[in-house]
């Protein structure tokens, strides 16, 4: 057998065991260590890592087809695995530090709750670290954590990391969608980080290889945008296998026979795989600049963040489509589409993916400063 094909064989029985589990996963409200060693396996936490530590060297479109792959078997497995992304903003760590990141291999799970930053107070040699942060998805499987302690070169976020031990988990995600993420707070107090062990998240990147030339910012919108792209097409799909069956409620026609399910499904493919080719395309023109040695400009970074934006909407207009379609079959716990639907809409709330992304992306096409942080 290929490499290519056991590769493609362990994705599908990872896939088919997120499937079985994803109750599980809900119930448990985060995806438990043992399925993050497996997305180990499939290369999702060394897809980025640096050559020189181990790392894959994925293409960006690579990586962003894998959580497709993956959010389409379960959203919130998807989001957790997303973060495989980290090693991105990790970049910025001196090489030094990241040589110790890396020490026992490249399949490295970070997770970090940056946000509120909260100040830090420097002391010689680094900074004592106390406070609350929110939304630490993935931080109950992580290997490293992060947390804002203050703002960095351009105010963007300086970040400090740190081990488990040095942090403490409060598990209070109580959410109706997205429940398997775990992306409970995490509390530090009276914790030393050395400067050695801090970077600004879009900062400078201390080692030189092509991905780190990407913008990481724009990215970390991407890998969150293209959980949707996942959910959507399992929504899709699930009220096209439900079209071939009379109701079981009302008896009713088969819905495949009733000219309104055909029309808004055709329409909500349409516009699904619209998004999809944009979201792609950017990734693959930003990709393709950097390869030849132009970098990314500031409107493809724009756009970049216009299509994350385009995609996590879009993916949840399809979404709901297929619950409207699905009738009163949805409305019952345990359909799939009524998770789809509450996975869906909570990737709509991130502040990287919010209504503000179009004011930016108009605000660069028209010659405007955008809003700060956004390019």
């Amino acid at each position: 057998m290929s490499v290519e094909m056991q590769s493609q064989s362990l994705l599908n029985r990872v896939l088919a065991e997120i499937r079985t589990r994803r109750d599980e996963f809900e119930a448990k409200r985060h995806v438990p260590r043992d399925m993050v060693e497996q997305l180990k396996q499939l290369g999702v936490y060394r897809a980025h890592t640096p050559r020189c530590f181990g790392g894959d060297a994925l293409s960006p479109s690579e990586f962003l087809k894998l959580i497709e792959s993956i959010s389409e078997a379960d959203g919130s497995t998807g989001w957790v695995a997303s973060f495989g992304s980290a090693a991105l903003y990790l970049a910025a760590l001196p090489r030094e530090t990241l040589a110790q990141v890396y020490v026992n291999g490249p399949d490295v799970a970070f997770a970090g709750g940056l946000f509120p930053v909260q100040p830090a107070e420097k002391i010689k040699g680094g900074w004592r670290v106390n406070g609350l942060w929110k939304f630490a998805s993935g931080c109950m499987g992580a290997d490293i954590l992060g947390v804002g302690i203050g703002a960095g070169e351009g105010g963007k976020p300086l970040t400090a990391v740190l081990r488990p031990e040095d942090v403490d988990i409060v598990e209070n995600w109580e959410v109706i969608g997205m429940r398997g993420t775990g992306s409970h707070d995490l509390r530090v107090k009276d914790a030393f980080v050395s400067d050695e062990w801090t970077f600004v998240r879009g900062g400078v990147p201390s080692i030189e290889e092509p991905i780190y030339q990407y913008p990481s910012i724009a990215y970390a919108a991407q890998v969150l945008a293209v959980v949707n792209l996942g959910i959507a097409r399992a929504a899709l799909d699930e009220v096209s296998q439900m079209a071939g069956g009379r109701s079981s409620i009302t008896g009713a026609p088969k819905m495949a026979e009733r000219a309104y399910v055909r029309i808004s499904l055709a329409k909500a493919e349409a516009s699904l795989r619209s998004a999809r080719s944009f979201f792609y395309e950017a990734t693959d023109s930003a990709w393709e600049s950097i390869l030849k040695g132009d970098g990314v400009s500031d409107d493809q970074t724009s756009i970049l963040r216009l299509a994350a934006t385009q995609a996590a909407r879009e993916g949840a207009r399809a979404v709901q489509s297929a619950y409207l379609l699905a009738g009163t079959a949805a409305i019952y716990d345990g359909h799939p589409l009524q998770r789809h639907l509450r996975d869906a809409m909570v990737v709509t709330q991130h502040a990287f993916l919010n209504e503000s992304m179009y004011d930016g992306a108009g605000s660069v096409f028209l010659g405007v400063s955008p809003m700060r942080g956004y390019i």
